[in-house]
């Protein structure tokens, strides 16, 4: 049983920075997906991130690339996204998902654990 706790979210202005942390209870395979998902009111979920372990394969959303980093500590079974430079279109319910099934990294059905979204409000 895998249980995924999420924080980090909140308020910032335009141009600021957030980091999010989901710690993963129970996820004790060798090879693991952990990503981050986000949906703003009246848009899909979207992916925006996933780290592949244990070789650390990283992808990314083109919307965020170059401005979002995923990370993971093994130690403690928690993955990060740093989020810099963030404008009003990152506002969102931000989504820890984990155990990728195949198929495309990007698509939320792909995955079967999730964490219950974290808020994250951008404002101009």
């Amino acid at each position: 049983q895998v249980q995924l706790a999420e924080s980090g979210g909140g308020s910032v202005q335009a141009g600021g920075s957030l980091r999010l942390s989901c710690a993963a209870s129970g996820y004790t395979a060798t090879y693991k997906a952990m990503g981050w998902f986000r949906q703003a009111p009246g848009k899909e979920r979207e992916g925006v991130a996933v780290i592949f372990l244990p070789r650390e394969i990283t992808y990314y959303g083109a919307s965020v690339n170059g401005r979002f980093t995923i990370t993971h500590d093994n130690a403690k079974n928690t993955v990060y996204l740093q989020m810099n430079n963030l404008n009003p279109e990152d506002t969102a319910m931000y989504y820890c998902a984990a155990h990728h099934e195949g198929g495309s990294w990007y698509k939320a059905d792909n995955y079967v654990y999730w964490g219950q979204g974290t808020q994250v409000t951008v404002s101009s």
